[in-house]
């Protein structure tokens, strides 16, 4: 063989081990949620998968009503996801077509507030959400994530790359500034939409921190909380199998979206990472 040959095998090898030391735990985890309560605490830990996989996730289905949980998660993934992205739009095309006094500093200031995530502000708004009335309701859950900075700089930048003799030829055929983001910059944006949305999406799942403060009732917690919630007590052993079989199950729907739009995802990030 000749050197650049060993070179690449041992690449390969890297990469694969690589891939494998970091995807272990969730294959440790797909696992787990096939074997019996003994099998889980068994050492050294079993590998193989056993056929327990049903009896566990409908154990954990019906114990913390694990379909009214990711009812709530999906609802609140989709609107903000999709919030965010007509108000990043929306400003984006503010911010790149019209002249407007204090355009510049009212950027900064957006900006500003990347550094000012919700866990930094989590009491004024909790004190925000409490004075409106929204506690344990969708509005708490939705609202308080619907600017998005990022969403706003990520279709700035790609508006700024548009020609400005597009607007022209636009005004030009009679097309006003509304028909102009409708017709023309909306369609041409779909794989930043994309991008933006398989974000927001695995963000808004995810949530846990912001769900357990401003919810109460078991009707309006999330799939996170849900997991959190198949834990026993500290008078009893954690039943393992049953918490990864409903972890795997929750695992499926940001997974689905991103195979879904991974292309456009894809390509969205391959744009911006050009600019």
């Amino acid at each position: 063989m000749t050197r650049k040959t060993l070179f690449k095998i041992f690449i390969h090898m890297f990469l694969i081990t690589s891939v494998f030391i970091i995807a272990f735990p969730v294959i440790y985890a797909i696992i787990t949620s096939t074997l019996s309560f003994k099998e889980a605490f068994q050492f050294p830990p079993r590998l193989v998968p056993n056929k327990y996989f049903v009896s566990n996730l409908i154990e954990a289905w019906n114990r913390v009503n694990m379909g009214r949980l990711f009812f709530n998660s999906a609802f609140i993934s989709v609107v903000v996801a999709v919030v965010k992205i007509i108000l990043s739009l929306m400003a984006a095309f503010a911010y790149t077509h019209f002249r407007f006094p204090g355009r510049g500093l009212l950027f900064a200031v957006c900006m500003i507030t990347q550094m000012l995530p919700l866990p930094v502000r989590i009491v004024p708004t909790y004190d925000l959400m409490k004075a409106f009335g929204w506690i344990d309701t969708y509005w708490a859950l939705t609202v308080p994530f619907f600017a998005s900075t990022t969403g706003i700089l990520l279709f700035r930048q790609f508006f700024l790359t548009v020609p400005r003799d597009l607007s022209d030829a636009a005004r030009v055929d009679g097309a006003g500034p509304i028909r102009y983001f409708l017709q023309i910059l909306v369609p041409i944006s779909k794989t930043n939409i994309a991008a933006l949305f398989v974000i927001e999406f695995i963000f808004m799942w995810s949530q846990y921190l912001w769900p357990l403060i401003v919810t109460n009732s078991p009707e309006m917690r999330v799939v996170q909380i849900g997991l959190k919630m198949l834990l026993a007590s500290e008078q009893q052993a954690p039943e393992w199998n049953v918490i990864m079989a409903g972890t795997v199950v929750a695992m499926l729907p940001p997974l689905a979206i991103l195979l879904l739009l991974r292309r456009s995802f894809a390509q969205g990030i391959a744009m911006q990472s050009q600019k």
